[in-house]
């Protein structure tokens, strides 16, 4: 199926400029489109590119309209977000290609028969659903996947294939759970004595919000005596660890592999590069930004970008600066027994 332009800014908003008849059968980035379909600028480096670009239409900021009005041909909506547009664009193209949900229980699922599944719900073959879980209208539950006892599943979630969601965990509405994720799993909970590790029983629960999205791989773990709590609207990417008894604050995103220690508590609208790390016990403000790689070592109570990475180097550069890093105390003390004898010769003259 095919959008008309007019078709688009209706359903989306927006400004149009340029023939609202168009026709467009996709989205595509700047250097691949054609004339069937929209593309989009979301980045004001690639506006040389944008001029060039096949597309039929192109999505771009009201500053980058005013550069490009006149050199590129198509059609033009403007957007003050042009790559939340396009994402939306996307979605509306991407319903025309999805695969009907078979709704109810598939004949190889095991539901336990106290266990409460809407009519509405879906539940794939091999998903085992433990007494007491609750799985509620519109639930779509994939092949394989787990649901432990006294679990709650909210109205419009969708697990993927071989999720486990262990007793008493709660996921709210229109969440996404990618295949092989593990939420409520126990958490790393021991204390020491004699030599020997003494297991913390991990009797708390996972409490995830609405509209939370959770990647392939990822493992939230229970809370030991309290709740582990994600808030509304969360966005984790794959092979992400989230310890037991933290708190992750309304729309904070992470990238893969960031790993977040047990008991931090995250503030709300903050993101998190890829692989960086979060010790325990420590407090992240709203609107805190960390880099790619990034060790958060210490709390964090003011907003902004924060850094903490070497720059990458050949190796033996490296090296060298490590020596260098390793030594600044004993030339600190150096340099202040020269300033000492600096000034001492100074005032003898």
């Amino acid at each position: 199926m095919s959008y008309r332009l007019r078709m688009l800014v209706e359903r989306l908003g927006g400004q149009l400029f340029g023939n609202a008849e168009i026709e467009v059968s996709g989205i595509a980035p700047l250097d691949t489109a054609d004339a069937s379909h929209v593309t989009f600028l979301s980045n004001s480096k690639l506006r040389a590119s944008a001029a060039q670009t096949k597309a039929s239409a192109l999505i771009l900021s009201p500053a980058d309209d005013g550069e490009l009005q006149h050199a590129y041909g198509g059609a033009r909506i403007v957007t003050d977000n042009p790559y939340a547009y396009f994402a939306r664009v996307a979605q509306l193209f991407a319903e025309q290609s999805a695969i009907p949900v078979q709704r109810g229980i598939h004949p190889a699922a095991s539901v336990h028969p106290d266990a409460q599944v809407d009519p509405s719900a879906s539940i794939g073959p091999h998903v085992t659903v433990e007494a007491g879980a609750r799985i509620a209208a519109g639930a779509v539950v994939d092949a394989g996947s787990f649901v432990g006892r006294e679990a709650v599943v909210g109205e419009g979630t969708h697990f993927h294939a071989n999720v486990s969601f262990h007793a008493g965990c709660q996921i709210g509405r229109n969440g996404i759970v990618h295949s092989g994720a593990v939420i409520g799993a126990d958490g790393f909970g021991f204390a020491k004595e004699k030599g020997a590790w003494v297991k913390i029983p991990q009797t708390g629960r996972v409490i995830i919000g609405d509209d939370v999205e959770i990647g392939a791989n990822t493992t939230i773990d229970r809370g030991a005596l309290s709740d582990t709590v994600i808030e509304d609207g969360v966005k984790l990417d794959n092979q992400i660890q989230i310890g037991h008894n933290c708190h992750i604050g309304a729309h904070t995103a992470m990238a893969g592999c960031v790993g977040v220690a047990g008991s931090a508590k995250i503030g709300k609208y903050c993101t998190f590069g890829g692989a960086a790390m979060v010790l325990g016990h420590l407090t992240i403000a709203d609107n805190v930004h960390i880099s790619s790689g990034s060790m958060v070592s210490r709390s964090i109570l003011e907003p902004g970008q924060y850094t903490g990475f070497y720059p990458l180097a050949k190796n033996a550069d490296w090296e060298k600066t490590a020596a260098i890093v390793r030594n600044l105390g004993t030339m600190r003390e150096k340099i202040r027994e020269l300033e000492k004898t600096i000034k001492t010769l100074t005032q003898e003259k």
